[in-house]
């Protein structure tokens, strides 16, 4: 009896180690033959691909043959020079590149890092003193010639509630290389209050060594337009800020959401061809996100003698034709 049983088990233990080898053998058997077909599909995908990069790569040269001989033919023979393919194709991958830095320039709101870095030079830092013995801290943009426009509440003193003793502004001055040079107050607009839109005011230093700024009365500000601004933060130096445009105020003034710290005022609003479209004057009460934006006028000009516009930076300008 025990022989039977011992029996039955070891054929039965032999039929189920039978049974799994056989499986093992023809899973390997189905992974091999698996990984045959893979690679056989990976090799017709990389041939096509060969075939595919074969025939744009003999379509690219007759192209590019193409253009060389019409420019070769087009030319006159005495002009001394000659054009080559590599020419044409040098050409015109140049001509994509500028099409693609345009189209990311618009579609993103950027402006070149070069032009923003001529811009800052524009801008310097404005302080005033008054009769109280304060100092305030603002933003000036030059326009030549050693005029600036500025806010009038930075050199001008306007009514506040607080002040329970008259004021009177006693200096100006700008900081220019390091120094301070005095200015004077040239010509203000008709605020009586911050955030106002007669909050503007031309001063005037000697003649410095500044690039001038181009100036834009005609922006359409419209909404979502990418915008620049440049100012004095905290009297920390002129730094960048950017933003978009938001809405228009009853007053004829913009919101913006660009940060409107302490020491803005006065700074630029540039678009996105570098011109100054417009100054910071100041923030909602509270929020220093919430910004308030004066747009140029031409009146603002009026005592600027022979104001001549600069001509735009040859980036800015190619920018503007494509």
């Amino acid at each position: 009896m025990t022989t039977r049983r011992l029996i039955f088990l070891a054929s039965v233990t032999a039929t189920a180690v039978s049974c799994f080898t056989l499986g093992m053998l023809h899973e390997r058997r189905t992974q091999v033959l698996t990984a045959r077909a893979y690679d056989a599909k990976i090799d017709a995908i990389r041939a096509e691909v060969r075939s595919e990069l074969g025939k744009a790569a003999k379509h690219t040269e007759q192209a590019v043959a193409t253009a060389g001989a019409a420019s070769h033919t087009a030319r006159p023979k005495d002009s001394g020079t000659d054009a080559t393919p590599t020419d044409a194709a040098v050409t015109a991958r140049d001509r994509i590149v500028a099409e693609v830095k345009q189209e990311l320039q618009s579609e993103m709101g950027l402006l070149p890092v070069s032009l923003l870095r001529e811009r800052r030079s524009s801008f310097v830092e404005l302080y005033s003193s008054d009769s109280n013995g304060k100092t305030n801290y603002g933003t000036a943009g030059y326009l030549g010639r050693g005029y600036f426009i500025t806010v009038k509440h930075a050199v001008v003193a306007l009514k506040e509630e607080e002040d329970r003793t008259p004021r009177k502004i006693t200096s100006i001055k700008i900081v220019y290389r390091g120094k301070d040079v005095p200015a004077r107050l040239v010509d203000a607009g008709d605020a009586d209050v911050e955030v106002h839109n007669g909050d503007w005011a031309i001063i005037k230093t000697k003649e410095l060594d500044l690039p001038a700024l181009r100036v834009d009365a005609s922006f359409g500000y419209e909404f979502a337009e990418p915008i620049f601004r440049l100012g004095n933060d905290y009297s920390k130096g002129i730094i960048l800020s950017t933003g978009y445009v938001g809405q228009r105020t009853q007053n004829g003034l913009v919101t913006c959401l660009t940060d409107g710290h302490p020491g803005v005022s006065g700074g630029g609003v540039l678009n996105q061809h570098g011109d100054l479209v417009g100054i910071p004057i100041g923030r909602m009460q509270g929020d220093y996100r919430f910004s308030f934006i004066l747009p140029i006028r031409s009146e603002m000009l009026r005592k600027v003698p022979a104001y001549e516009q600069p001509e735009r930076p040859e980036h800015a300008v190619v920018a503007e034709q494509q």
